[in-house]
């Protein structure tokens, strides 16, 4: 196939350059992969062999620019592969992997090109260089150390093998998870087996049945929308109990598909190419490049927060195994039980639960609102597009203008799950903001969600939760939206991974706020808007099981933890993975170890997303948007003040300062615990 036959390697005629998706088949991803790799080489010997003496512009600067077309052709490539794949872009993905890891070894170990580095950051004092220029250099100059520049021949090359075979085991991984969840199906064929749920999701049931060629049964996934409202509404204990074990033996079960044998291999590679550089851990080396930036940080503050929170947990456990035990229920509480006690109790002491608010959370309304809300704080409009290509139907593109009308970015959102779509929700990027000769490149940004889908006699209305998701994701695109970097390196969502979820987690705050819940949340078929007693309720039940929640929470970031912080005899000598699960979990478990269940085997965001050692970044994050909050809380929540502030210092600074520096310039100070605290409950 020759370049021109190739639509990826071509220049996209589309409106701002948004990728023409239809025009993309499966076969021609790797070889516009190789071509743009070799476009790659060529711009780096290009570097290397200018005879000028090294300097920012034309080694920096000029490394920062290179390799365009071959970063827009994975990021299609990669983010197809997670909301839109197929056996064919899946073996694409796995064809593609180990050469952009060979290439990306291949830059990085360069000893030329490290040279030319090593000149201009030895000089770096004389050049007169700003705030973000210093970042990049040192950005720069660390990447070849933390990827072998100065390690011998012999070690350089076991670390591309690491690096390749690590590149193919993540997605492995990945896909593992993914098919696991589409295979499986809970079929009901009795109606008595639906009692309890609401009449929407038995819809939904009946509509995912009637696409399985199945009509007149009903059909429960592990697809959120499914799995989630089951567990809480469903009274067949029995059938709640099948759906947790399904969900919670995912990758588990000795089969092709198991995912523990790919654990082994992927922590023991990690903790190898950690020793290799010279850390004592995984855990060390990821976390030399966050704010935490020591194990022993991330620890202390996970056992911090566990002292503060689970002796509230264990009370919030008791209370409901009492609520259990007053309903006339003999039964020993357990994990599939929660979630339905949860919501019972809920709606007893609040008088609220998901159906009762769903009718005033319809999508579209719910969209609108966080536009509005954008709109109010930062100044920038939305305006939907029918003439920019889209992947899939369902995604829905807009432009996001400023307040005179200029062209801010492309903004794609992706809401309902299908069999292409790996679970769980995301922000993703196509394109990332930078500077080139002189232009402001405006980034190409989405959001993907598994929200609950319409049936023919509803609309997509969403639960509370799921309203939480969708400005949180919405978080982390104005993120990258609103980035005005030099750099796309440091761009945007480019930042330190326990400050990345900072724009994401401090937008959902603005959901329980009654002068934001107004924008949009109305009754879907009679406009009325949501009543002042329901947003009485949401916030007063907005603590509810919130240590619970936290103790849950920081049993991952435990588990993480432990999987990361091992020397390279302990992770090479695991053997009985189940039981370092449950050793590494014990300080957090409010229940007993249900056999057969593991979270390791499914736990995608650190064996196949970047989360490796960072999984305490959540709660990091949250003592950082609940700290910073409590300055809109002060000052008004649409204060236009403080909201250019974070603008100005968070949202559109990326990765161009330390975190610390701009927290600081926003918030005046370091931030504090307390207003988290104050936040869950926990004082």
């Amino acid at each position: 196939m020759s370049n021109n036959q190739n639509p990826l390697l071509e220049t996209f005629n589309t409106p701002f350059d948004t990728p023409p998706f239809e025009k993309f088949k499966p076969e021609h991803y790797l070889p516009a992969i190789k071509e743009a790799i070799a476009m790659s080489r060529k711009q780096t010997e290009e570097i290397i062999n200018n005879p000028e003496a090294p300097s920012f512009e034309n080694t920096i600067v000029a490394m920062d620019k290179g390799g365009e077309k071959l970063g827009v052709i994975a990021h299609v490539l990669f983010n197809l592969n997670s909301a839109e794949t197929s056996d064919e872009i899946q073996a694409a993905a796995r064809d593609a992997s180990p050469l952009l890891s060979e290439y990306s070894n291949e830059v990085w170990q360069n000893l030329d090109l490290f040279d030319r580095v090593k000149k201009v950051y030895a000089s770096k004092d004389e050049l007169d260089l700003d705030v973000e220029q210093k970042m990049l250099l040192e950005k720069t100059y660390k990447s070849f150390i933390r990827n072998g520049a100065n390690l011998n021949e012999a070690d350089q090359e076991r670390f591309k093998e690491i690096s390749m075979e690590l590149a193919q085991l993540t997605l492995q991984f990945g896909e593992n998870v993914l098919a696991e969840t589409n295979d499986y199906e809970m079929v009901i064929e009795n109606e008595n087996d639906l009692s309890g749920l609401p009449d929407m999701i038995k819809a939904q049931a009946a509509e995912t049945a009637k696409a399985k060629g199945q009509e007149g049964k009903w059909i429960f996934t592990l697809q959120a929308p499914s799995y989630i409202p089951f567990m809480e509404n469903a009274d067949n204990r029995s059938l709640r109990e099948e759906l947790y074990r399904a969900y919670m033996s995912k990758a588990n079960k000795g089969d092709e598909r198991d995912n523990k044998e790919t654990i082994k291999k992927i922590v023991s590679l990690r903790t190898e190419m950690a020793k290799l550089l010279g850390y004592a851990s995984f855990a060390h080396y990821v976390l030399e490049e966050r704010m935490a930036s020591t194990p022993d940080t991330v620890l202390d503050f996970l056992k911090d927060l566990l002292n503060k929170a689970k002796p509230k947990a264990e009370e919030e456990v008791a209370e409901l195994k009492e609520f259990v035990k007053e309903s006339g229920d003999d039964i020993d509480l357990q994990r599939w039980d929660w979630a339905y006690y949860s919501e019972k109790l809920k709606k007893k002491k609040y008088n609220i639960d998901d159906e009762l608010l769903r009718p005033y959370f319809k999508l579209e309304n719910v969209l609108n609102g966080v536009f509005l809300t954008a709109e109010k704080l930062y100044d920038i409009t939305f305006k939907k597009l029918d003439n920019v290509p889209v992947y899939h139907p369902e995604v829905e593109a807009y432009e996001v203008l400023d307040a005179s009308g200029n062209h801010v970015s492309v903004f794609y959102a992706d809401f309902h799950p299908r069999e292409g779509k790996r679970g769980g929700a995301w922000m993703t990027s196509y394109r990332d903001q930078e500077v080139r000769d002189g232009n402001d490149i405006r980034p190409l940004v989405s959001i993907v969600c598994n929200f609950t889908p319409s049936t023919p006699d509803n609309p997509s209305l969403l639960t509370f939760n799921e309203v939480l998701t969708l400005f949180h994701e919405f978080g982390h695109a104005l993120h990258g939206m609103l980035a005005n970097s030099k750099y796309s390196s440091l761009s945007g969502t480019s930042v330190y991974w326990d400050f990345v979820e900072l724009p994401s987690q401090i937008f959902e705050n603005w959901c329980y706020e009654k002068e934001c819940l107004d924008l949009f949340a109305e009754h879907y078929e009679t406009g009325e808007k949501i009543p002042q007693e329901y947003i009485d309720k949401i916030k007063a039940s907005s603590t509810y099981h919130e240590a619970y929640a936290t103790v849950r929470q920081l049993s991952f970031g435990f588990l993480d933890m432990t999987w990361f912080n091992q020397s390279l005899e302990e992770a090479q000598s695991m053997d009985d993975l189940s039981k370092f699960e449950e050793d590494a979990m014990a300080p957090t478990e409010l229940f007993p170890k249900v056999p057969g269940t593991m979270m390791s085997t499914q736990f995608s965001h650190i064996f196949a997303g970047g989360y490796g050692a960072g999984y305490y970044s959540y709660k990091w994050a949250e003592v950082l948007d609940a700290d910073a909050f409590s300055l809109f809380k002060e000052k008004g929540i649409f204060d236009k003040e403080t909201a250019t502030s974070f603008k100005e210092n968070v949202l559109s600074k990326g990765g161009s300062e330390h975190p610390m520096e701009l927290y600081k310039k926003f918030r005046g100070r370091e931030p504090k615990v307390d207003a988290l605290l104050e936040r869950a409950g926990l004082v």
